[in-house]
């Protein structure tokens, strides 16, 4: 019920003549908010961790 009620307070808060598109598929928002910090986050370490080691003599 407040789902049905707040989903027509969104409704009533665009504005006129917005054409929202669909919403994004499990696996999109997936890939989007799990997947892509988790690869940057890995990437960048191992960037600075490469860069940062000791030289071998």
């Amino acid at each position: 019920m407040i789902a049905h009620l707040l989903n027509h307070v969104a409704m009533a808060t665009q504005e006129p003549g917005a054409d929202p598109g669909s919403g994004l598929k499990w696996y999109q928002t997936f890939l989007i908010f799990f997947v892509a910090p988790v690869g940057l986050f890995l990437g960048i370490t191992a960037i600075v961790l490469l860069s940062t080691r000791p030289k071998r003599n």
